[in-house]
């Protein structure tokens, strides 16, 4: 994939990238095994674990977790009320979207007491192990504490695109809208009405400015991190892309990502 080619030009030292086409098989760019710290993107992995956990029984999506009134429901959608950082209450669950690590904490916590088992553990156990993620970990928080390779996470984005591990449905409900238009901050980007997430994942919807393109469909879902990273699963082209980078997200990647993004997307369009 020749768009792919443009992430040498960017101002980085080091970048890995992996395009997921369907069951078409997968586009590379740069060293696929290199270990990067995913900052947020770290939340997919362990909301995905939560919804294994869902799937087992373990836990319930509508079981209150959290701040009183939340439920695990909240706590993935980023609507349990929690601050950014700290595990303190600033507002009703429901009321707004505020994005929170210390909510995926408070989760990561619940799941562990009521599996027993470590909760990077249970992400090992649930989501790497079965997968094949064999250069993947937990290494601290559960809202931005992990590290993959490219291969490990283009791995994970085909099972977004053809789920194994969870049904159909649980896949279907976390990749849509959850709590409907609230508004809320998009790091990085600002202000945004509505600011539309599902079960960990943030969906494009007609967001702008945005991380992805703008030829990306509204439904696109994925996380972008701070460390330089991104995950984006596009259903209207059946395609995800990854891309790591060791250059904190800032300015530079402000229009980078979106055209790199653009490029993908035409070049997946054409091939239809």
């Amino acid at each position: 994939m020749q768009t792919l080619d443009r992430i040498g030009q960017w101002p980085v030292d080091n970048a890995s990238a992996a395009v997921v086409d369907g069951g078409r098989g997968v586009a590379h760019f740069g060293d696929q095994e290199r270990v990067y710290p995913l900052a947020s993107v770290t939340k997919l992995l362990c909301a995905y674990a939560a919804l294994v956990a869902v799937e087992e029984g373990a836990i319930e999506l509508d079981q209150p977790a959290g701040p009183p009134g939340a439920t695990v429901r909240h706590l993935l959608a980023h609507t349990s009320g929690l601050a950014f950082g700290e595990h303190k209450v600033q507002a009703e669950p429901g009321a707004k979207r505020i994005y929170s690590s210390a909510g995926f904490e408070v989760l990561a916590d619940f799941v562990e007491t009521e599996t027993g088992i470590g909760f990077a553990d249970y992400v090992a156990e649930a989501v790497f192990a079965p997968l094949g993620m064999v250069n993947s970990a937990l290494v601290g928080s559960a809202g931005h504490g992990g590290q993959a390779s490219t291969a490990d996470l283009a791995r994970f984005a085909a099972e977004l695109l053809r789920p194994t591990l969870i049904s159909a449905q649980t896949h279907t409900e976390a990749t849509s809208v959850q709590f409907p238009g609230l508004a809320g901050l998009l790091p990085g980007y600002g202000p945004q009405r509505p600011n539309d997430w599902g079960l960990g994942f943030e969906i494009r919807d007609g967001k702008s400015p945005h991380w992805t393109g703008s030829g990306n469909s509204s439904a696109t879902y994925g996380h972008f991190g701070q460390s330089g990273t991104f995950l984006w699963v596009d259903p209207a082209v059946d395609a995800a892309c990854v891309v790591l980078t060791d250059r904190a997200f800032g300015d530079w990647a402000k229009p980078l990502w979106p055209a790199l993004s653009d490029g993908v997307v035409a070049e997946l369009r054409a091939r239809r």
